[in-house]
C-alpha cells in the first residue's frame, strides 16, 4: 500500500480477462515496498511468483532507466539512463553510484536526446559489450570492469558502408557471435545519412557482419531460448506491438518462425509500455517489458500474466540464480522475488 493511504482498485481486461488492481502511481518514493500487483491469467503464475511477492522501488530520479545486467562477481546491477548518457551501477550494500559517464556518446554536442548506451552484456572473456546510440555502434569498453573509462573498440557501426541506425539491444550465442537490433530510436534529426530499415544482425567471429531480419519495423529486445534453438525478438511498434520467435539451427542461422504473441491489441487499450527487453528463465518462460508492465509468456506464446509496474517498462534482468528479477521501469529501478 501507498504511505498516502488507500489505493483505488481498477479493472482492465487483458488477454479477454477481467484482471483487477491498483492504478498506475504517478510517483514512486526511492525505497517503496509495496504488496505487487499481478494480473495473473494462468495457475503457472503461481509457480513463477508468490502471491505475497512485493515489489520494490530501489533507486528513482532517471530520465529513462535501460539495459539492466547483473554482475555476479560484485553482486551487483548496471543500467543505463539512456538520455543522460550514463551507467549507474546498484547493490544492496552499496546502494546507487554512477558506473560509467559518456557510455553511448563521447562527443561534445549537447542536444543528443539518446546518446547514452542501451543494452549492455557481457562477452565470454567478462568484458562489457554496449549497444552505444551516440556513437551507432556495438562496442567493447577497452577497461575492466571494476575500473570502467569512456573508451570503447567498435564491433560494428556500419553495414555495406552506411552507418548503423542505433543499436538497441544484444545477447551473445554460446559459439561467440553478438546478435543485435537496430531500430531509429537513437537517432537525431541532423543524422542525414541513415539505413531505410531496421534490422536484426549477427557479428560474427571473424566481426563480419550479417543482416539476419530486415523485415520487423522497429525491432528492440533480443533473447534466446535456454537451449539456443529460438531466438526472440520484440517489436516496439504501437501498430504492430509484438513478440516474435525464430528457430535456429547449430549455427546460429534463422531457419524458420514468426510471430509468437501479438500485443497491439493491449497498446491500444492505454496500457503504458511497449515491447522492449525481455529475458529468458531456465524452464523457457520469457519476461517480456511490454504493455502493462512485464508480460510472462511462455515457450508456446501463452500470456500467462503480466508484472503491473505502474509504469512504461524498458527492460529487466534476472539475478544469476534466477531468483531475483531487476526491471527498469522509466524513472526507476525496481525488483521483485520470484520462487
Amino acid at each position: 500500500m501507498h504511505s498516502s493511504g488507500l489505493r483505488f482498485l481498477m479493472c482492465i481486461l487483458v488477454s479477454g480477462v477481467l484482471a483487477c488492481g491498483a492504478p498506475e502511481a504517478a510517483e514512486r518514493t526511492e525505497t517503496q515496498v509495496e504488496q505487487a500487483f499481478i494480473i495473473r491469467l494462468s495457475p503457472e503464475m503461481d509457480d513463477l511468483i508468490s502471491t505475497s511477492a512485493t515489489l520494490d522501488t530501489l533507486a528513482g530520479g532517471f530520465t529513462w532507466s535501460e539495459g539492466p545486467l547483473w554482475l555476479e562477481s560484485e553482486k551487483a546491477l548496471l543500467f543505463t539512463d539512456v538520455p543522460n548518457n550514463v551507467i549507474h551501477k546498484w547493490s544492496e550494500t552499496n546502494g546507487l553510484s554512477t558506473y560509467l559517464e559518456k557510455s553511448g556518446y563521447v562527443g561534445d554536442r549537447r542536444d543528443k536526446h539518446e546518446g547514452g548506451a542501451n543494452g549492455l552484456i557481457l562477452d565470454q572473456n567478462g568484458n562489457l559489450i554496449l549497444c552505444q546510440h551516440g556513437e551507432r555502434q556495438v562496442a567493447r569498453m577497452k577497461a575492466a570492469l571494476d575500473t570502467p573509462q569512456a573508451s570503447y573498440e567498435s564491433l560494428a557501426n556500419k553495414y555495406k558502408g552506411t552507418p548503423l541506425n542505433s543499436p538497441n539491444d544484444l545477447v551473445q550465442h554460446n559459439n561467440g557471435s553478438i546478435y543485435f537490433t537496430d531500430p531509429p530510436y537513437g537517432l537525431d534529426p541532423w543524422d542525414s545519412v541513415r539505413l531505410d530499415f531496421s534490422g536484426v544482425y549477427r557479428i560474427n567471429s571473424d566481426q563480419s557482419l550479417t543482416l539476419l531480419i530486415d523485415s520487423l519495423t522497429k525491432p528492440n529486445g533480443l533473447a534466446f531460448s535456454p537451449d539456443q534453438s529460438k531466438l526472440y525478438v520484440a517489436v516496439s511498434d504501437p501498430e504492430k506491438a509484438a513478440y516474435f520467435s525464430y528457430d535456429l539451427d547449430a549455427s546460429g542461422n534463422i531457419t524458420g518462425g514468426g510471430l509468437l504473441l501479438d500485443v497491439t491489441g493491449m497498446v491500444k487499450t492505454g496500457l503504458a509500455g511497449l515491447p522492449d527487453g525481455l529475458k529468458v528463465d531456465p524452464d523457457g518462460n520469457i519476461f517480456a517489458t511490454g504493455p502493462g508492465g512485464v508480460l510472462v509468456i511462455s515457450a508456446d506464446g501463452k500470456h500467462l500474466g503480466t508484472i503491473n509496474t505502474g509504469q512504461a517498462t524498458a527492460n529487466c534482468a534476472f539475478n544469476s540464480d534466477y531468483s531475483v528479477l531487476y526491471m527498469t521501469a522509466h524513472k526507476y529501478l525496481m525488483r521483485i522475488k520470484l520462487k
